[in-house]
């Protein structure tokens, strides 16, 4: 099976990444669902988005855990049973998933040029760093929206603003890792970030 990449950031934590070469009936072959996640994936109209789904599942089996080990609280941020930290990510045939000791947010992004369109949308500080049509212009966008997509799962606060709160320091694409705050209702939170690029994909996840 594709696991695509393992990656030990310190000795409490650990990230999977997944490539999905599978099909759905075959993913679905080797998995034991819960009842809600079964009726999840069945109503999902996207036979991209099932498999997904599924190949998120393989990855828990790598971590030696199954789908009745995770859950989900009313903001929709996962946990897992024994009270590791969990989080979750996926993008067209990429999954990874990230499980520490220590509060942690995952996210996984292709890079697309249409990211630029909506750049204004979630970057207000990181403009003053960045160069518009620079060659590495998308790829680091793509990083500062995975760097925020995962300080907000990471701090899963309703009323969090990519733009208005997450900040990326400037940062060199071939260190592979920067810092980031979240300033927020008067206080600081200081945040390690390191991200990966691979086949045209952007991964940065987030530890407290």
């Amino acid at each position: 099976m594709p696991l695509y990449k393992t990656i030990t950031p310190n000795s409490q934590t650990t990230v999977k990444i997944w490539k999905l070469t599978e099909s759905y009936e075959d993913l679905m072959a080797g998995v034991t669902l819960e009842s809600n996640a079964l009726e999840r994936v069945l109503s999902m109209k996207s036979e991209l988005h099932q498999r997904g789904f599924l190949s998120v599942r393989w990855l828990l089996a790598a971590f030696g855990y199954a789908d009745k080990d995770l859950y989900y609280d009313a903001f929709g941020k996962p946990y897992l049973k024994d009270g590791k930290q969990i989080s979750i990510t996926h993008s067209f045939h990429f999954s990874a998933v990230i499980i520490s000791d220590g509060i942690v947010g995952i996210d996984l992004e292709k890079q697309r040029d249409k990211i630029a369109v909506i750049a204004h949308k979630f970057v207000a500080y990181e403009f003053e760093y960045l160069k518009k049509g620079a060659a590495d212009y998308i790829r680091k966008l793509t990083v500062i929206w995975c760097i925020k997509e995962a300080l907000y799962k990471l701090f899963c606060t309703p009323g969090l603003s990519f733009k208005a709160h997450c900040l990326a320091i400037p940062f060199c694409l071939e260190a592979k890792e920067t810092v980031a705050w979240i300033d927020y209702k008067d206080k600081k939170h200081r945040y390690s970030i390191a991200f990966i690029e691979f086949e045209g994909f952007t991964c940065a996840y987030a530890i407290a």
